[in-house]
């Protein structure tokens, strides 16, 4: 096979930022997906519907002449969330979904939840009109160790709260081990994740064999090839219950590179044909269209989309190693392969 037309994807998982940031990285998503669940992590975040409608308007004034794209938007979820401001978003379709951040698991999560008996009736709200909430799904404590994170947080949080809370609708966020994909596996309907291109990719020897490799960093880290392998057999299986969410994250190169640098990859550019590669390698590419186009407008209970793309395969793409915002360079994902799938009349 050397060429596969299959539905615009969505990407269910994304970073934005503002500013000069966002002009600069915003045409990287567009080329290729029609919609996006926009992170609302920005600094102040994203916490109340009026929040939402001001950065939803300044991601469409950025977008390229043309472009169809369409940003979802999420709240972020804090301890002070007014449920009258989040239902009245929900209802006129403002907002897809909300996010959830552990205080301190991520960049830009100091806003995030602390306790969570003060979210409880937030939660409860949203199980009632079937709104998700998206979560980051790492426990912030010190005395447990960061690759252990993911596995504690479905214990301690996460499976506590849906069985308090029966019909809450829930994304567990660019899944990171065997076991968020077991737990994702037998949680039924109202349970999903989202898969990252970077973590089907790399293990957590790429982060740190032979030198530290700043932009491989992420959140939650790459863990143990095995938990890399259970991964990629969930995306390529063609499981109603696994989609994209790239979780781009652009941060400028020297914010990557300084002593304490930035968790994130950004691969909007090439997410496709990271995945394209990956499929193709697991025998797998009948079910690539569910993975990028079907999987996760079915658990958002939207429409995929009718437009389509196409596929080709040739000689290795040559994607620029960066891309140039008004902020400093963003150094785009080396997945340390050669790409031989590319979206037909791309220039890139």
């Amino acid at each position: 096979m050397d060429r596969l037309t299959l539905r615009r994807p969505d990407d269910w998982h994304l970073h934005l930022r503002d500013g000069a940031m966002m002009e600069a990285v915003l045409p990287e998503t567009t080329r290729h997906f029609a919609r996006a669940i926009i992170m609302p992590n920005l600094v102040p975040p994203v916490v109340t519907g009026r929040d939402a409608a001001e950065y939803r308007d300044r991601i469409l004034a950025a977008k390229p002449r043309g472009s169809k794209f369409r940003p979802l938007m999420t709240l972020y979820l804090t301890e002070e969330t007014e449920v009258r401001d989040l239902r009245a978003a929900a209802e006129i379709g403002l907002i897809t979904a909300v996010k959830l951040y552990p205080a301190g698991a991520t960049t830009n999560s100091a806003s995030g939840v602390r306790d969570f008996s003060k979210v409880r009736r937030v939660l409860e709200n949203m199980a009632q009109i079937g709104l998700p909430l998206l979560v980051h799904g790492e426990v912030t404590d010190a005395e447990v160790d960061i690759f252990d994170r993911e596995a504690v947080f479905i214990d301690r949080v996460l499976d506590p709260i849906r069985r308090d809370i029966p019909g809450l609708r829930v994304v567990m966020e660019h899944v990171t081990t065997s076991d968020a994909v077991d737990y994702v596996r037998a949680g039924g309907d109202d349970l999903a994740a989202t898969i990252t291109a970077h973590h089907l990719v790399i293990n957590r020897n790429h982060i740190l064999a032979g030198g530290i490799k700043p932009h491989y960093y992420c959140l939650p880290v790459a863990k143990r090839e095995t938990h890399r392998r259970a991964l990629l057999d969930a995306a390529t299986s063609g499981d109603a219950s696994f989609f994209l969410g790239t979780d781009s994250a652009p941060h400028p190169d020297p914010a990557k590179l300084a002593p304490c640098g930035c968790a994130g990859c950004f691969t909007a550019t090439n997410t496709l044909s990271v995945l394209a590669e990956m499929f193709e390698g697991q025998t797998a590419l009948h079910h690539l269209e569910q993975f990028v186009s079907l999987n996760g407008p079915a658990f958002y209970r939207l429409p995929p989309n009718e437009e389509t793309i196409t596929l080709e395969k040739g000689e290795p793409v040559a994607y620029p190693a960066a891309i140039e915002t008004g902020d400093g360079p963003v150094t785009v994902f080396d997945p340390g392969m050669a790409l031989h799938w590319r979206v037909a009349d791309d220039p890139a």
